[in-house]
């Protein structure tokens, strides 16, 4: 099972493990880290599952796409590395991932 690694925005690190075709915000859910609320059940609908992936792993995360970019770019503290976590599909490629909450989403 692929490994993720969030940090809050304290640093705090939580370390977890996902199951292939699970999103990253489902993950993080299931394993009770803090600052993802997902609001609206991962639709990509309501961005309280922000995160900022580690910029070595944009190339296999991959851009957001135009329904998150939409999004993000009402959200207060966006940066190019945002992404929605509950669009970001957990696959082997991505262990050992490292995705940083926003100092808001706490």
């Amino acid at each position: 099972m692929p490994k993720i690694v969030f940090f809050e925005h304290d640093g705090t690190e939580h370390s977890v493990e996902g199951a292939d075709g699970r999103s990253v915000m489902e993950t993080a859910l299931e394993n009770n880290v803090p600052g993802i609320d997902a609001d609206c059940g991962g639709e990509c609908a309501c961005a309280t599952c922000h995160v900022f992936v580690d910029e070595s792993w944009l190339p296999k995360t991959g851009p957001a796409t135009e329904p998150e970019a939409m999004l993000l770019a009402f959200v207060d503290g966006s940066r190019p590395n945002s992404r929605l976590s509950c669009q970001i599909k957990i696959t082997e490629s991505l262990d050992g991932l490292v995705v940083r909450l926003p100092e808001f989403q706490h």
